[in-house]
């Protein structure tokens, strides 16, 4: 009995049917049943019969359950491959960890990060028959301890992938900073071939996972026309198409729905119907092979995002003495009280690069309608237009490592973080 076995299992008066899963711990079962769910089981109180052998077996991939006890960030930048077809397309997996790439921890309930790359596929059988695919981890690690450091490295072995010929990469990576990743490689890499980040709300081993459809709508994704950095997630809480969001407009506006992630200001990129697989892109998008492909990793860590709230003491914007950049997530058209005026203005005269966002979730910044945002222009703050907080932040890593002028830099579009007008989308 092995990972991708059809079994039936009976346990007390219930059974279960469906395809075997690698599990964490050797006394227990994972099985994925046939409406997406899965089933856990103590192997001692349970009667198994194999239905059928190695129905959704993986080529070339390598023992999970030889991997399971690894919970460490030591494989990093560990290659794998599995067998090819010519008549296929070759798609890198690159993980970096999170819950697409976890299991339970039966001891604990908690999650815990994992696999690699190949037992990703092992765990996601319905990837077989889709693409060629080479596998690559760059990092093992929940999504909170996401560094600029990983970025550089995750960037950089997404350009040796697609230098080394691959048609498209899917990056599986925690949801919570998903975003920030996304619009660093947006910034970071130019690309004639697809980047797409998927993750999963719900581990491998939990009830209603999202990561069989996540995965393989991001791989269908990754073989489609569109040259861009984008994140592909749920649509909706119903296992019928998943979003392509592009990575500098989208936002996780939820903590466990399976649709958490919304592109801001306007609809998604596309869709992917999972049914069908088909791949129907809605708005404008740079198409495969219209890109040279390129790398300007180089980032400016030292930049601080901060949140205006009213009755906030000036003193709390020393946080950004000294530091390179500052993102303020001012009120309604960027605003902030008028308290904290000399305090930035002190923090442009000293070097720092000030840059406006809104934390208003659509509309762009304006600091000429009122007196307040006149005086943040004349104090040396540079509006953000309706570039997302966090994307902002990104960005002006990015821009004052490369620009040549860096305000000219964050008032333009350079991967699609600025939207040309602000209208109401529903």
């Amino acid at each position: 009995m092995n990972p991708g076995d059809r079994v039936r299992v009976e346990r007390a008066d219930r059974t279960y049917e469906g395809v075997l899963l690698p599990s964490s711990t050797d006394e227990h079962l994972v099985v994925k049943l046939e409406g997406g769910y899965n089933v856990g089981v103590d192997r001692a109180d349970a009667a198994v019969d194999v239905l059928e052998e190695g129905v959704h077996e993986i080529e070339g991939a390598q023992d999970a359950e030889a991997e399971s006890g690894s919970d460490t960030d030591t494989d990093a930048d560990a290659e794998s491959e599995v067998e090819f077809d010519d008549d296929l397309p070759t798609i890198s997996l690159i993980s970096t960890g999170g819950t697409i790439a976890s299991t339970v921890d039966y001891r604990t309930g908690a999650v815990t990060a994992q696999f690699d790359a190949e037992d990703v596929l092992r765990a996601v059988p319905d990837l077989a028959g889709l693409a060629n695919y080479r596998g690559r981890v760059v990092t093992n690690i929940l999504s909170e301890n996401m560094t600029p450091e990983v970025w550089q490295d995750l960037a950089r072995a997404v350009y040796e992938e697609i230098e080394a010929g691959a048609d498209g990469v899917v990056v599986m990576h925690g949801t919570d900073t998903m975003q920030y990743s996304a619009s660093a490689l947006s910034f970071m890499l130019e690309t004639p071939v697809p980047i797409v980040f998927t993750g999963s709300q719900r581990s491998a081993d939990r009830p209603s996972s999202d990561n069989v459809m996540n995965a393989v709508s991001a791989v269908e994704a990754a073989k489609s026309d569109c040259a861009e950095v984008l994140v592909c997630m749920h649509a909706s809480e119903s296992d019928d198409e998943c979003a392509l969001h592009r990575g500098t407009r989208v936002r996780k506006n939820h903590t466990s729905r399976r649709d958490a992630f919304e592109t801001v200001g306007a609809e998604p990129l596309g869709t992917v119907e999972y049914d069908s697989l088909d791949v129907t892109f809605h708005r404008e998008h740079r198409q495969r092979g219209e890109t040279e492909l390129a790398i300007e990793p180089a980032l400016e860590s030292d930049v601080e995002l901060v949140k205006f709230t009213p009755g906030m003491d000036p003193a709390f914007l020393d946080v950004a003495e000294g530091s390179a950049g500052l993102i303020l997530e001012g009120t309604g058209l960027g605003h902030v009280h008028t308290d904290l005026i000399p305090k930035i203005e002190g923090l442009v005269d000293d070097g720092t690069t000030v840059v406006m966002t809104s934390q208003c979730l659509e509309g762009r910044v304006c600091d000429r309608v009122y007196d307040t945002g006149r005086d943040l222009l004349e104090a040396g703050v540079i509006e953000g237009e309706d570039t997302l907080p966090g994307t902002a932040k990104v960005k002006l890593m990015w821009a004052l490592a490369n620009a040549e002028d860096t305000a000219e830099a964050m008032g333009t579009s350079l991967a699609g973080e600025i939207q040309r007008r602000s209208v109401p989308w529903t």
